[in-house]
């Protein structure tokens, strides 16, 4: 029932309980065509979705996985890469826990321009952790003429630490692999915190203060 929960009754819970389920808040962004829409709708519904029509602020897709037996509740939100909205974008970025960044090898300003969206998102990233969960997506790998060369992302992603993932949306090439890699962070990082807050609220027992010597 909807009774009050008793303290006792949440620490027995089995293996998979759903109440430990997560609730993780995932964000694409990144140059406007790049396929982020496709991207999304390849992981959560295995099709190649050929939308031409541009994501005007935000829309958002759940999909339910389990990682180390914790279930999650992935809110993958899509945002749209065109500047004007570039603004608007930012106000989704509250909140998230991973955020993926995507581009086009086929287009090489969509690759220069990564740079500015992860300083823009790690800018109203609060609290802005150096670490924060986030994967390089260079989508359309299965066009031939590329202008950005594995290695040349490969090297950016390399310096800020940032895995990077070739993918195709058309082909579902990996695509699941660079989400669940993003996933697997973002479950990492959020049970960091909480025990953090944890450990920080057991040091806070009085009898640990330092003796205040007198005058």
């Amino acid at each position: 029932g909807d009774g009050p929960v008793t303290p006792c009754s949440v620490l027995q819970g089995p293996p998979m309980d759903s109440s430990k389920k997560v609730d993780l808040k995932l964000i694409i962004i990144g140059a406007l065509g790049v396929g982020k829409t496709s991207l999304l709708h390849q992981y959560v519904h295995k099709t190649f979705y050929e939308d031409y029509r541009t994501t005007l602020g935000a829309s958002i897709l759940t999909k339910v996985i389990a990682v180390d037996n914790t279930p999650l509740k992935l809110q993958i939100w899509d945002t749209g890469g065109q500047e004007r909205f570039r603004s608007m974008v930012s106000t989704f970025y509250k909140g998230s826990d991973g955020c993926m960044l995507a581009f086009d090898v086929t287009d090489r300003e969509s690759f220069e321009s990564l740079e500015n969206w992860r300083d823009d998102f790690l800018e109203k990233v609060i609290p802005r952790e150096p670490d924060f969960p986030m994967v390089v997506l260079g989508n359309k790998i299965d066009i031939c003429d590329r202008q950005v060369s594995e290695e040349l992302a490969s090297a950016w992603c390399k310096d800020k630490d940032i895995p990077y993932f070739e993918v195709s949306a058309k082909n579902g090439i990996n695509v699941a692999q660079a989400f669940e890699t993003l996933a697997k962070q973002a479950l990492l990082t959020h049970k960091g915190i909480l025990e953090s807050y944890l450990t920080d609220s057991i040091k806070l027992t009085p009898g640990d203060e330092p003796k205040k010597s007198c005058c």
